[in-house]
C-alpha cells in the first residue's frame, strides 16, 4: 500500500469519509481523537471493530470526515466505511469481515410521518366525550 486508500460508510442520515494510511493506529475523526469525539465506550468499540476483527489496530492510521445524524449513526457509519477501505487494500481481509458482519449497510432509518397522526405512527389523545 503506496498510498491512503478511500471508502464512504454511511448509517441513518450520516455520511463518513474514511482515509487510512499506514501507521500505528491513531483514528482521527473530524480533528479529533476518536475516543473525545465518541466518549461512550460502545460506540469506541463500534469504530475499533473492523481493525480488531482483520488483528491489525496498529498498522492503519484512520482519518474520518463525518457530517449529520448523530453520534450513534456516524460511530455504525465509520464502521463500515473502515471495513471497506480495509478491503481496499487486501481483499484477504474479506471473508473475515463479512462473516463479522460489517460490511453490510444498515438499511434502517426513520419512518415518514403520516398525516392525521403526531408522528410516523402515534395518534393525537383520544378523547371519548
Amino acid at each position: 500500500m503506496e498510498k491512503q486508500k478511500n471508502a464512504v460508510g454511511r448509517r441513518k442520515e450520516a455520511v463518513t469519509r474514511i482515509f487510512l494510511s499506514k501507521g500505528d493506529g491513531k483514528i482521527t475523526v473530524n480533528g479529533k481523537d476518536y475516543k473525545t469525539y465518541f466518549p461512550l465506550v460502545y460506540l469506541q468499540n463500534q469504530v475499533e471493530a473492523p481493525l480488531k476483527t482483520v488483528e491489525s489496530s496498529d498498522k492503519f492510521d484512520v482519518v474520518v470526515n463525518a457530517t449529520g445524524g448523530g453520534v450513534k449513526g456516524q460511530a455504525e457509519a465509520t464502521k463500515l466505511g473502515i471495513a471497506r477501505a480495509l478491503i481496499e487494500v487486501s481483499a484477504d481481509y474479506r471473508p473475515a469481515l463479512k462473516a463479522a458482519g460489517l460490511l453490510k449497510r444498515d438499511p434502517r432509518s426513520v419512518e415518514r410521518k403520516k398525516p392525521g397522526r403526531k408522528k410516523a405512527r402515534k395518534s393525537f389523545q383520544f378523547s371519548k366525550r
